[in-house]
Formats: structure tokens, C-alpha cells, sequence
């Protein structure tokens, strides 16, 4: 008498989970990435910019109109600076004194500071950046048009691309 073999069934369904969860952390870790990048559009905070939870608005600022400014808030915001700005008109001059105190004047540039003296998170950790007149007053303008409707206390969350 002849013995029949017996194979075992391969367990597919194990197999498609398998593929189902290589590909979902695939994709996550890829999420990851592009949060970390600023290629999502989510507020959220990113780890590497010192930003806290919590925003009300994102603006985008215009790095074409305004390039020196654009090249110095992305330079001080990969440096560790924060992204975000919580409107605070009231410290700004406060801020300002102490952002510039120590650096010098230069003929036919400006201090750009990052982040802005209207902002919270600035003062004497900020950022400064000599550049253009034109650039920075034109930028300058430009933002104070955008935040000119929010109240103190806005958390406004910058992105430049």
C-alpha cells in the first residue's frame, strides 16, 4: 500500500500581514522623514526646531519677494531656533535691545533678527543675520501685514520653501 504524502498548507494569510506591516512601517518611517523636512503640511512641532505644541496659523513666507530674510529664518531655524511665533508686541523693544546688544552696526546692512523681536521666543537667544535694507524692511512689512489681525498671544507657525 502506497502512503500518501501530505504537504502542509503555507499559511498565507500570516504572509499578507507580514507584507501589510513591512509596509506600513515603510510608509511611516517615510512620514517621519518628510515631517522632519517641513515637506508635510502639519503643525506640529518638529523635534529639531525648538518649537512647542500648539498653533493657531501658519504662514508661508514669500522666499522669492524675499530671499536674504528667507535663506537667515531657514539657516536659524536648522540651527535650532523655533519656527513658531507667539505674538507679543509689547516685548519687542525689550527683545530687541537685547538681540542686538553687542552686534555691531554695519554701513548699508541691516540686523535681521530670527526670531523676531515681536515674538516670544526672541530676545537675547535670537538669531542675527546682517543683510540688505530693502530685504529685511520689505520682508519686515510684509509679516507685520500678515500678523496685523491676531491678537497677542497668537502662535503663528513660520514655513518657508
Amino acid at each position: 500500500m502506497k502512503r500518501k504524502r501530505t504537504r502542509k498548507k503555507k499559511n498565507k494569510g500570516w504572509s499578507n500581514l507580514k507584507k501589510s506591516f513591512i509596509t506600513l512601517v515603510t510608509l511611516m518611517v517615510l512620514a517621519v522623514f518628510a515631517w522632519f523636512e517641513g515637506e508635510l503640511p502639519l503643525d506640529l512641532p518638529s523635534p529639531f526646531n525648538g518649537s512647542s505644541q500648539g498653533v493657531d496659523h501658519t504662514i508661508t513666507f514669500p522666499s522669492a519677494r524675499y530671499p536674504e530674510t528667507a535663506k537667515h529664518i531657514k539657516d536659524a531655524i536648522k540651527a535650532g531656533h523655533s519656527d513658531v511665533c507667539t505674538i507679543d508686541r509689547e516685548g519687542a523693544d525689550a527683545n530687541r535691545d537685547l538681540s542686538l546688544k553687542g552686534v555691531p552696526v554695519k554701513k548699508g546692512k541691516d540686523r535681521d533678527e530670527w526670531p523676531m523681536a515681536m515674538c516670544a521666543e526672541g530676545g537675547s537667544n535670537a538669531d542675527i543675520e546682517y543683510i540688505t535694507p530693502k530685504d529685511n524692511r520689505g520682508a519686515g512689512s510684509w509679516v507685520g501685514n500678515q500678523l496685523s489681525t491676531y491678537p497677542d498671544g497668537t502662535r503663528v507657525k513660520f514655513v518657508v520653501k
